[in-house]
């Protein structure tokens, strides 16, 4: 059987790992190289990495993707059009880590976290040109920690669809698994997530609300604030990542952060060179 896999992100690695051990992979769809940083450094995709690794195809143009038998996407980074889904004989599975049809699009663990939900897991659907629209083919569950961040979460979640991905291929391909529709009127939607997605207002947030949102968003685009120094210290304001938290009698308490320009400190340290500063909303 001929596979090929639409990737970018170095979580999605054991989907692709599991899926070329057993079938192997004819190519993988990554995103291009980017240039990185001032002096323009050409970076690949940890997918396109892979592929170089272990001598497979890579394909940066949806247009030029080769004959195969089914697809397999994880966190790819685009809409895939009808007709590039069409031209695999079994189309393509696409593994969304939420329990579709609730938390569609670009961000659903960090929505799953920062919402306070207890559960959430693992759907695998067949694409259908929607975004997260298609058919199921199967689910799974998995618990949300109290101490998960995004990256935690997120690691557990495509370690379990490896397995749970190769083991459903055949049986899929041989007809045995009927994929189910979801049911459209339930669906939740999920955004882009932009550098500036990560502000907290720490004036008006409530303390569990707070640490849950500084979790979701860790590692990227990470939560930050904004706070006023003090008069002696020039009377400006500055943005403060929050790089952990935690409850402590249902108050937030900053554990380590860091201020625009500066390196990472936990917060008694911080307060020991600003002792006078107030978060602000603007």
């Amino acid at each position: 059987m001929k596979t090929v896999f639409f990737g970018t992100p170095d979580y999605v690695l054991p989907i692709l790992t599991a899926l070329h051990k057993v079938y192997g992979v004819i190519g993988v769809v990554t995103q291009k190289p980017k240039e990185i940083g001032r002096k323009k450094f050409i970076t690949r995709s940890p997918i396109d990495n892979w592929a170089y690794k272990h001598k497979v195809e890579v394909i940066y143009d949806l247009n030029k993707i080769p004959e195969a038998d089914l697809g397999i996407l994880a966190a790819y980074g685009e809409i895939i059009p009808e007709a590039v889904i069409k031209k695999l004989k079994f189309g393509i599975l696409n593994v969304h880590p939420s329990l579709l049809p609730k938390w569609r699009g670009a961000s659903p663990i960090q929505a799953a976290i920062a919402s306070g939900q207890k559960q959430t897991g693992v759907t695998i659907i067949k694409l259908d040109g929607e975004i997260d629209h298609g058919p199921i083919v199967s689910q799974f569950t998995e618990d949300i920690l109290d101490s998960d961040t995004t990256a935690t979460l997120r690691q557990r979640l495509f370690e379990r669809s490896a397995d749970v991905l190769v083991a459903l291929i055949k049986p899929y391909l041989d007809g045995k698994i009927t994929p189910r529709p979801q049911n459209h009127q339930e669906a939740t939607f999920t955004r882009q997530l932009k550098k500036e997605s990560g502000f907290i207002d720490l004036t008006n947030t409530k303390p569990d609300e707070a640490e849950r949102f500084i979790r979701a968003m860790q590692p990227w685009p990470g939560a930050w604030t904004l706070l006023r120094l003090s008069a002696t210290e020039g009377q400006t304001h500055k943005r403060l990542k929050i790089i952990k938290a935690h409850l402590e009698t249902d108050q937030l308490v900053l554990d380590t952060v860091q201020l625009e320009g500066k390196n990472p400190v936990s917060y008694e340290e911080f307060k020991k060179g600003y002792p006078k500063v107030t978060f602000t909303k603007e």
